[in-house]
């Protein structure tokens, strides 16, 4: 089932929110500062092109500078992408075949907003991240 909500996922809004969060990423790269949070953006690419059959954990181990960074991110790029997942999320919702890909792409707001300190693992694996 996860298959082929990722395939119908992929084809209405995965590709494109891919192509948000690469942007973003390529951007945030060209400076050495940017370069933590651009490896950010590709990782939660990745989870925003195949959501289905993943889930966010916390990392243990990420302490302040997570949370500083955090803050930098929503300023730079989460605040954008977020507004992204609002605006695709509600488009899906209109139809009743859409909803789960419109709640999947709520899911994706908040590590969109916050993504430093969270790990991407498979949903059958949740702890073992930690």
């Amino acid at each position: 089932m996860k298959t082929i909500l990722n395939v119908i996922w992929l084809v209405l809004c995965g590709f494109w929110m891919f192509l948000g969060y690469l942007l973003a990423g390529v951007l945030l790269c060209i400076t050495i500062i940017g370069i933590p949070f651009g490896l950010a953006a590709f990782r939660i690419g990745v989870y925003a092109l195949w959501p289905f059959g993943q889930t966010v954990v916390e990392r243990r181990d990420a302490g302040a500078p997570s949370c500083i960074g955090n803050v930098l991110w929503l300023i730079l790029a989460g605040w954008w992408l977020a507004l992204g997942h609002v605006v695709t999320g509600i488009a899906l919702c209109i139809t009743i075949i859409g909803i789960p890909l419109g709640l999947a792409n709520f899911k994706l707001i908040p590590v969109s907003l916050l993504p430093l300190g969270k790990e991407i693992v498979p949903s059958d694996q949740p702890f073992v991240a930690r």
